[in-house]
């Protein structure tokens, strides 16, 4: 094992060395926490499981699994029942890591113990401060990433700015010597470094940290651009790669928006009165001041000594109280600058690489904000001295935190935005560097900023039309590994999609499947956003199996579209919540059943299953799925769900079967649909499966691919090609 083991009451997770620079992601599953074994870094360990490549949903627009995982030397994943683990003789590794990971595994062994009753704190206090997220539910953090302030959650170089700024202080009160407080201070970055698993953003804290302490030393000034730039070129020499990853833009790019904006204004507007409070009762020091400094220490006294007249205060107390409230309203106006420069600075990245900027986020980061960098020092306190009264201070606050995101959240607009134009990055980011140049006129910089403004506004209304051909029919298979999605354009720009894919469970352990993926959000939503998609205008539930509905409800959050066609529905815990959330945004409900053809956008679609007669029950099942034949020009395109060889026998006794130029083949290729019957009078050029690598189910089978071959159908697997597309003007077929 190379890393720490990360532990919840019925799974662990780890990352073994097969060879040197080639590792696994292995998942251990037990039935009860006794089972799960405690495995420490460097243990050897054997095992019987399964293993496979690392692997992409090769779609454009999706995240690139193999690229992020390549870089921490990931090339598999595996599984495996906890009791199939023995723990080898000898032991592995480096004596250093070692250390510090049996230093994280106390720290998190304590945490559990001040919060035993209460899995949200202790989750969460694991998360904050030491970037164990495993236990951590998408649930609890919904609302941080609606408004913008998730980033106060997760480990990053703010945990090391606030530890070593507190550190520091004390050293200093100590009276240590600056060298040596720097020094200590530098050490305690690089073991929080090793202690939280070496995680990028803390390691590009804790190198900035250890060049500014360098600097100190010397008596030469920390500017925060120079040491940003140091920073970036050592890590860009280390690793050139980095430069395209997106943790490491977004880290760069938000400190040097603060040295770039936020400190100058702050030097021009705050800076100076809240330096005039410091040595209050000092009438001298007003002498050696900016006159609009002194004026504001001038009246400070006079607000104290109006206290003390009111209250009979002391007048040094009410000189204490009046700092003290005027140094809190200007940490407050800071962190509101600071947080509405990073959200316009790092507009075009949040809505390159998550689709969404935050309206609420100024506000809610001057309430979070505050609460959770208070909470990181205390936090360590409290597992340092083992205080059962610190840790109540910290729950108290992580609970702070949860009600101002929350709050915040519920006047959030519920949207994402597609990415931009390549012309629109490019204007907004010479824009943005022209606003920050510093010979600018106030006259300039005024016009700078107005356009800014206006490139943003067009950025966030997005008000370019979908990447789709009109006049083409458009069929594409969505690669969301074992489920279905087909987006399906139409010759007119009309736009559907049918089904929203979701982790398929179906005779599998529900723990060995569990996964915090949402398809919808994180696989088809990226999709429809790459096609600069924001609207759709009908989406379709075939049938209420996990593998096809899972990602509706989020689908019907982002894209809002007029109605949602189902097949057969029966009172199902899974209908149940799609149509909660169709209700919510507005989305109108039709139940198809077979019936006459009808006219849509330039084509016409015929209704073959269910039939007006069939009747679903509280379990949803293969043969409720609502099958469709889409006809444009000299081409259909049948698209058959999961309908099974019942309906499809059905189908051909009524004669409702014509020929189709393609087929959406039924249930993944399952030996249970596609009969020879089936095939022989749809009689398709192309056949599309919808399926997963590898997956635990055998589909295609082999029966479905040689009958589909013996045909000479040409047969498009997701799991081999990913994304498929068909298209047809009416007589022509392309497919890409």
């Amino acid at each position: 094992m190379v890393n720490p083991s990360l532990t919840t009451a019925d799974r662990e997770r780890f990352e073994l060395e097969i060879a040197p620079g080639a590792r696994a992601q292995v998942s251990l599953y037990a039935k009860t926490p006794a089972q799960v074994p405690k495995l420490r870094y460097g243990t050897r360990v054997e095992f019987t499981g399964k293993i496979r490549p690392v692997h992409n949903f090769n779609n454009p627009g999706s995240f690139d699994a193999v690229q992020y995982f390549a870089g921490r030397q990931v090339f598999w994943n595996g599984s495996a029942d906890a009791s199939t683990v023995t723990a080898l003789p000898g032991t592995c590794g480096n004596a250093v890591e070692g250390w510090l990971f049996r230093l994280r595994a106390a720290a998190l062994e304590r945490l559990d113990a001040l919060y035993p009753e209460d899995p949200y704190a202790s989750a969460m206090m694991q998360a904050v401060l030491l970037g164990e997220t495993t236990r951590m539910e998408r649930l609890w953090t919904e609302d941080y990433r609606s408004t913008g302030t998730y980033h106060a959650l997760v480990i990053s170089g703010s945990h090391i700015a606030v530890l070593s700024a507190v550190l520091l202080f004390l050293l200093r009160l100590l009276w240590l010597p600056q060298w040596a407080a720097l020094t200590a201070t530098v050490s305690v970055a690089w073991i929080y470094a090793g202690v939280t698993g070496w995680q990028s953003p803390v390691v590009r804290s804790a190198a900035g940290m250890t060049l500014y302490a360098v600097a100190r030393v010397f008596y030469r000034e920390g500017r925060l651009l120079n040491l940003l730039a140091a920073v970036a070129l050592g890590f860009l020499l280390f690793d050139p790669s980095q430069l395209f990853d997106a943790g490491f833009q977004l880290s760069f790019l938000a400190v040097a928006a603060i040295g770039a904006f936020t400190i100058p204004a702050i030097e021009a507007t705050s800076g100076p009165l809240a330096a005039g409070c410091r040595g209050l009762a000092d009438v001298r020091r007003d002498l050696r001041v900016p006159p609009r400094t002194a004026q504001f220490r001038v009246e400070l006294r006079l607000l104290a000594s109006t206290l003390l007249a009111v209250t009979r205060m002391p007048l040094r107390f009410g000189n204490l109280l009046v700092v003290a409230v005027a140094r809190a309203v200007f940490y407050l106006y800071e962190v509101a600058l600071m947080s509405l420069v990073i959200q316009v600075c790092l507009a075009l990245p949040m809505v390159w690489y998550f689709h969404r900027l935050s309206f609420s986020g100024v506000v809610a980061n001057v309430m979070v904000l505050p609460a959770l960098t208070a909470l990181v020092p205390l936090g360590f306190l409290a597992i340092a001295l083992q205080s059962p009264q610190l840790a109540s201070v910290c729950s108290a606050l992580l609970n702070v935190s949860r009600w101002a995101a929350s709050l915040n959240a519920r006047w959030e607009p519920e949207w994402q935005i597609p990415p931009p134009p390549l012309w629109l990055i490019a204007a907004l980011t010479v824009v943005l560097c022209f606003a920050a140049w510093r010979v600018l006129t106030p006259r300039w910089r005024t016009l700078a900023w107005a356009g800014v403004s206006c490139l943003l506004a067009i950025l966030i209304v997005h008000p370019f039309a979908p990447r789709t051909t009109s006049g083409l029919l458009e069929l594409s298979a969505i690669d969301v590994e074992q489920g279905d999605s087909l987006l399906v354009a139409f010759p007119a720009g009309k736009l559907m999609l049918i089904d929203a894919g979701g982790l398929a469970n179906f005779g599998q352990s529900s723990k060995a499947r569990k996964s915090g993926i949402d398809v919808g959000q994180d696989v088809v939503s990226p999709y429809l956003w790459s096609r600069s998609i924001r609207r759709l205008d009908v989406v379709v539930m075939t049938h209420a199996h996990e593998d096809h509905m899972g990602g509706m409800p989020s689908v019907l959050r982002n894209f809002r579209p007029a109605e949602l066609w189902t097949g057969a529905v029966g009172e199902s815990e899974e209908w149940a919540r799609v149509r909660t959330a169709a209700r919510k945004y507005g989305v109108t409900i039709r139940e198809m059943r077979r019936g006459a053809p009808f006219a849509f956008d330039k084509t016409r679609i015929a209704v073959l299953a269910p039939d007006i007669d069939y009747i679903a029950d509280s379990t949803p099942k293969n043969d409720d799925s609502l099958v469709l034949r889409i006809e444009f020009g000299n081409h259909a395109f049948l698209l058959a769900g999961d309908m099974e060889k019942r309906t499809e026998r059905q189908l051909t006794r009524t004669g409702e079967l014509q020929t189709a130029t393609v087929l959406k083949v039924g249930h993944h290729g399952s030996r249970t649909s596609s009969t020879p019957e089936f095939l022989d009078l749809v009689h398709p050029a192309f056949a599309v499966i919808s399926d997963g690598a590898d997956n635990s189910y055998g589909h295609p089978h082999p029966f479905t691919l040689e009958a589909l071959e013996t045909r000479r159908i040409d047969t498009l697997r997701t799991d081999q090609r990913g994304l498929v597309r068909i298209s047809s003007d009416g007589r022509r077929i392309r497919v890409d």
